[in-house]
């Protein structure tokens, strides 16, 4: 892969901004498009400008496991020497506990959702939970708007209220539509990356923006399965940089209560209205927010999404604090003893 470019726009193609920085022995970064492995392949601009593609090994001692959308230094052995601090970065839940890095210094979020089958409120809910958590700027894209009645104009209204203050773009990929005002977000100098579930068109979303043809699995009656297997990092002809990483297939949130409060802003709201402080909006007395759902002032299934959300957060907190989690063990002992003896009585 090579592109050439005058030298000083050669960092800014790969999404380089003065936000960015890296402590080197006065190397030029690379960006990294994919690791795998003991391995990262690169791109590095060259002195004349010319964009180059590396693979790297990676440095057994790095502290840090690079991921698409590093900066990071090359040595003269050609290995992966140094990792930039990341200044937003997009995380989920990983296998056991923790949190998984999908993706690297990152200016823009699409979040990618399809309306084939109706717009799904709390996909939109979820993902943009993670959008707002990344440091990032959302944007909702709302694929397939052409199996619509109207082009997902109600979609979009819907979507506006369920996400507050993130921008909503209906997209056909058949059609066209929407498709210049999503490059809009995607100029010179912006890192993106798509999140979204299999199959809610991401690849063909790529291919429709860049007139390319990206390999698209097959979707059979079970539904999608992964189009993308590894985190790429493409130079879009508008200028900006897009990491295409694999679907989500739990929507379990990693993120904390501030994103949360970023997209449920209307509950945030209520929340000052209640008698308590510290009021947990679960049947609590003089609860703003219970009110509000039962006068319909606020629906019932946004305050449950909020409520499922708050649990997974409140768990995955207690699974990533030992002392924690064996306090919460020894207290589910006693209440299993305690049940053991109200049962012979």
């Amino acid at each position: 892969m090579t592109d050439t470019l005058t030298a000083p726009d050669a960092l800014t193609r790969l999404g380089w901004t003065d936000t960015d920085a890296l402590h080197t022995t006065g190397t030029t970064p690379a960006r990294v498009v994919v690791h795998h492995g003991t391995v990262c392949d690169v791109l590095r601009p060259e002195a004349d400008g010319t964009l180059t593609a590396h693979t790297a090994p990676v440095t057994p001692a790095l502290p840090v496991t690079p991921v698409a959308g590093d900066w990071v230094e090359l040595g003269p052995d050609g290995r992966v020497h140094a990792v930039a601090p990341r200044r937003a970065v997009l995380t989920r839940s990983a296998a056991g506990h923790g949190r998984q890095t999908l993706a690297a210094n990152i200016d823009t979020v699409l979040v990618v959702v399809p309306l084939a089958g109706g717009l799904n409120a709390a996909m939109v809910e979820r993902l943009s939970v993670m959008a707002w958590d990344s440091g990032a700027q959302p944007v909702l894209v709302l694929t397939k708007s052409d199996t619509t009645d109207d082009a997902g104009a109600e979609d979009t209204q819907a979507a506006e209220h369920l996400s507050p203050g993130v921008p909503v773009i209906p997209v056909s990929v058949l059609t066209g539509h929407g498709l210049d005002t999503l490059r809009a977000h995607l100029g010179p100098g912006t890192t993106a990356v798509m999140l979204g579930p299999s199959g809610a068109g991401k690849t063909s979303l790529l291919n429709a923006l860049e007139g390319t043809t990206e390999a698209v699995a097959a979707v059979g009656r079970a539904g999608g399965r992964h189009t993308t297997t590894t985190r790429r990092l493409h130079l879009l002809a508008s200028g900006g940089v897009l990491l295409d990483i694999p679907g989500i297939r739990s929507l379990e949130v990693a993120a904390g209560p501030e994103a949360v409060d970023d997209v449920f802003t209307d509950i945030a709201a209520l929340a000052a209205r209640c008698r308590y402080g510290d009021c947990g909006h679960d049947g609590d007395g003089g609860c703003a927010v219970v009110e509000a759902a039962r006068t319909g002032d606020l629906s019932p299934d946004r305050l449950a999404t909020w409520r499922k959300l708050q649990g997974e957060i409140a768990y995955r907190r207690r699974r990533e604090d030992p002392a924690e989690m064996a306090d919460l063990r020894r207290q589910w002992k006693a209440v299993s003893k305690q049940a053991r003896r109200n049962g012979r009585r």
